[in-house]
């Protein structure tokens, strides 16, 4: 298909994500980045997005589908990082989770401030139940369980699951909510291809911690300090705590990835931080290899391929994301990222 833009390094392809996927050729790229939009969180106002459907059966059943067509266009020994985030059960279907308030402009709250303006007419409880739960099979409440209910899905699928990573959010904002604890995580899900797939730990790792050196007993040592010298003494990180391989690059960063949000200046709705696709396409994606997001939203996912030297395939169904990251490529500067549509 014709590129909507295209340079040395990205391609950007205008479209449904699933029709554009199966335009592209089996294993033709090597990392899939990507965030889509989530379960009943917004309306973006054009037709065909995803994220609006009935229940989340059918939600979950899209993304099966759509990253199977991705499946194929992955190389074997490529990997796919996937961010969801998840929603409540409400009387109009799903409300997103407390920690999107910063985001997008509303949550719990808000919704239900958009609610009370709406003509309405009077039920019983028994019928407003009903209603409720013909939307998404729970009562009201409920947390969706959708990243969850999507992971298994793919693994249902084909996919092996390496990793369910938490991204703790530094500057989360505080929650309205007074019933429940707010929410300060999303989940960024690890899979993989093939049993063996491209996978590189050191770009990634991170330094050594610093321990007070101590006694057999446990206490730490209580050294006469020398002039200049503060009183406790201080080692490198034992073998311990530096791990099995003692790498002298640094630790296994683990599954908890604690990274703020961050601004972002254009007319796009969530804020998907340059930091986290960095850190995927370090490890996940080979030397010169090429980066599809299926959707690319304002280009975030792309600007950090563009960063690493990789190249980038962004798929996005508004032309006016395309735009957004058109001019951001051709800035070359650094932009702080979009979001779900990353």
């Amino acid at each position: 298909m014709t590129a909507y833009y295209e340079d040395d390094q990205a391609t950007l392809l205008l479209g449904d994500s699933l029709e554009v996927l199966r335009t592209l050729p089996a294993g033709s790229v090597d990392c899939v980045v990507t965030s889509p939009p989530y379960f009943g969180l917004r309306d973006y106002g054009t037709e065909g997005q995803y994220g609006l459907e009935a229940t989340p059966a059918a939600y979950v059943e899209t993304m099966r589908a759509l990253f199977a067509e991705a499946r194929r266009v992955l190389a074997d020994d490529g990997t796919l990082w996937l961010n969801l985030g998840d929603s409540y059960s409400s009387g109009q279907g799903a409300l997103n989770t407390g920690f999107n308030e910063r985001w997008h402009g509303e949550g719990n709250s808000g919704q239900r401030k958009q609610e009370k303006g709406r003509p309405s007419r009077r039920r019983d409880g028994a019928e407003v139940a009903a209603a409720r739960r013909s939307v998404t099979g729970l009562p009201p409440k409920n947390l969706l369980m959708i990243p969850e209910r999507v992971a298994m899905a793919l693994q249902d699928d084909g996919w092996i699951l390496r990793n369910k990573i938490v991204w703790h959010k530094t500057n989360a904002m505080p929650s309205s909510v007074t019933d429940r604890l707010s929410n300060r995580y999303e989940h960024l899900f690890l899979f993989s291809k093939s049993e063996r797939y491209s996978f590189d730990l050191d770009p990634i790792r991170e330094p050594h911690t610093m321990r007070p050196q101590r006694r057999p007993s446990g206490r730490p040592v209580d050294a006469i300090p020398r002039p200049g010298q503060p009183k406790q003494t201080w080692s490198t990180a034992t073998r311990s705590e530096v791990g099995v391989d003692g790498n002298p690059l640094g630790r296994n960063p683990g599954d908890v990835w604690s990274i703020p949000t961050r601004p972002y200046p254009a007319a796009h709705f969530a804020v998907f931080p340059i930091d986290l696709p960095l850190r995927c396409i370090k490890a996940g994606c080979r030397p010169g290899g090429t980066v599809l997001d299926p959707f690319s939203g304002s280009g975030t996912t792309g600007e950090a391929a563009r960063q690493l030297d990789r190249r980038y395939i962004g798929i996005d169904l508004n032309p006016a994301y395309h735009d957004l990251a058109k001019e951001r490529f051709a800035q070359g500067a650094f932009f702080f990222g979009d979001g779900e549509a990353s």
